[in-house]
């Protein structure tokens, strides 16, 4: 589902260079539910930036689905991501003006062909799969934390993404609401074998996935 080889990330000002990921090879399988590990600074984020597509390498490929992104358009990077990739972040990136309902709907927005009947029955199909049926005209500043997230994976979800990237979805929630989260994420993977590459501190819950990704200076170490 998603190979990674020989990838290198520079980033280069006039003064410095920071080598962000170093001769990365790796391949994460359909249905896979992988955790990557490492200390601040070390090129988690990154790496999750690279398979999200939203950052292009130095050097080396990246493939997901038999696709080899080298050299695709913008508008066609775009409307990949829509179609193949869900994004979960640390801080929900929810739009606070919108209610609920609207929030889970944008990614709809801009694929064509789906009328707004069925892009509302689909954002609350979403919002069903994470317990927020009753929150739908709700804005997010009306939500705690654990809520908030939700809303964000239902988001990432209603697309039905074959790939979830998941950047320390749990790093702003205590943790029972985070062991929420992650149940929802495995339900998810297990259920409807979504592939899932989650980036967190958190050990408790690295364990819990199939694998374990360990960098450390921007270089793979298991």
């Amino acid at each position: 589902m998603i190979t990674l080889e020989n990838l290198e990330k520079v980033y280069q000002t006039e003064e410095i260079e920071t080598v962000a990921l170093d001769n990365i090879n790796l391949s994460i399988d359909k249905g896979e539910f992988v955790s990557v590990m490492g200390p601040s600074g070390c090129g988690k984020s990154t790496l999750l930036n690279m398979v999200g597509l939203l950052d292009i390498p130095t050097n080396g490929t990246v493939s997901i689905d038999e696709n080899q992104i080298d050299g695709w358009t913008d508008k066609k990077l775009a409307r990949f991501r829509n179609q193949k990739l869900g994004f979960i972040f640390q801080s929900f990136h929810l739009i606070n003006d919108l209610p609920v309902l609207d929030n889970v709907e944008l990614p709809l927005l801009y694929r064509s062909g789906i009328s707004n009947k069925l892009r509302k029955e689909k954002a609350l199909e979403a919002l069903g799969k994470v317990g927020l049926s009753t929150r739908t005209r709700h804005y997010p500043g009306q939500l705690s934390g654990g809520q908030k997230q939700r809303v964000a994976i239902a988001r990432a979800i209603v697309g039905q993404p074959d790939i979830i990237l998941a950047d320390e979805p749990t790093g702003n929630l205590d943790s029972k609401m985070g062991a929420e989260i992650m149940d929802i994420l495995e339900n998810l993977n297990e259920n409807e074998k979504t592939t899932i590459v989650m980036v967190t501190h958190d050990e408790r819950l690295a364990n819990k996935t199939n694998r374990i990704i360990h960098l450390f200076d921007g270089m793979q170490v298991n």
